[in-house]
């Protein structure tokens, strides 16, 4: 699906235009993301079309097997062409998707990159891990106040 949206985006860029976070001078772009995901799409056809066997997974190798998208691996990641920095700075409000006349998603791409940060590299903020960490063991964002049941005492 992501695909498919970033080959139907019409690079209008009315989602850039009201995205808060670009507003305030930040680096996230909503179309740019589209963008990166379709060129890094081109740039994997291309190799996976050209046959060439430098791409073809480690343990391949040596069986002769020619690229595919299942066995595809030059190394990179959309990471090479989008910044963590992008990513970071959206805020979810949704208006790049209000604003989109082809009813394109670009928060759904974003989302999943950084839920793919988080997740499997484990490269969150740190200014996030105190969060993640009272979430997994409290089940809150917030920690438990030490004082809360103080105020039982004086009953």
């Amino acid at each position: 699906k992501n695909l498919l949206d970033a080959y139907s985006c019409t690079e209008c860029g009315r989602c850039t235009a009201v995205c808060p976070a670009n507003l305030t001078g930040k680096k996230l772009s909503p179309r740019k993301v589209l963008m990166d995901i379709r060129d890094r799409a081109e740039e994997v056809g291309a190799k996976i079309r050209s046959g060439d066997a430098q791409y073809v997974r480690e343990e391949l190798r040596g069986e002769g097997v020619r690229p595919d998208k299942a066995n595809f691996d030059d190394g990179k990641s959309l990471f090479d062409y989008t910044t963590r920095e992008e990513i970071r700075a959206c805020t979810t409000c949704n208006a790049c998707v209000e604003a989109c006349p082809v009813l394109i998603n670009p928060l759904d791409p974003i989302l999943r990159l950084r839920r793919y940060e988080i997740l499997t590299e484990s490269q969150g903020p740190a200014d996030w891990l105190p969060m993640f960490n009272s979430i997994e063991n409290g089940g809150s964002p917030w920690q438990m106040n030490q004082e809360r049941d103080q105020w039982v005492e004086g009953v």
